[in-house]
């Protein structure tokens, strides 16, 4: 966002720079995450340090964080904040491994010439982990 940092955002301006729906910025307040200031009529008005918050809100959650574990992280009073980040760590360890290996099939079968490639063995080799469960 390239703003003055001191000007402050209506909810509407903030949603569209943003790319989101008004009641999203609504729901983030109600649950926590957001506290934006209110002028006289009480509309909410976005400062700097909400814009940052929002920022760091959509970036966890394209992380896979839940809304639960983002007011951990944003809540300096709240205990807990390191388990979470360990938590969200090994499973974004989890998932980068699972995605590795669903680029390695995908590689494979862009090789393959079977018609069918689930009949190749190497592309099964790249479900075995799964396959083991049966």
């Amino acid at each position: 966002m390239k703003s003055s940092p001191s000007r402050p955002w209506s909810v509407g301006e903030v949603a569209e720079r943003f790319d989101l729906p008004t009641n999203v910025l609504r729901h983030w307040e109600s649950v926590g995450l957001l506290r934006p200031e209110r002028d006289d009529a009480g509309r909410r008005r976005y400062g700097q340090d909400d814009i940052v918050r929002i920022a760091v809100i959509q970036r966890s959650k394209a992380a896979g964080m839940t809304l639960e574990q983002i007011a951990v992280l944003l809540d300096d009073g709240r205990s807990g904040r390191h388990e979470v980040l360990h938590a969200h760590l090994d499973d974004l360890d989890q998932r980068m491994e699972e995605m590795r290996r669903s680029r390695e099939m995908t590689e494979h079968a862009l090789r393959c010439t079977a018609h069918d490639i689930t009949t190749c063995p190497r592309f099964r080799a790249g479900v075995e982990d799964v396959l083991a469960r049966f």
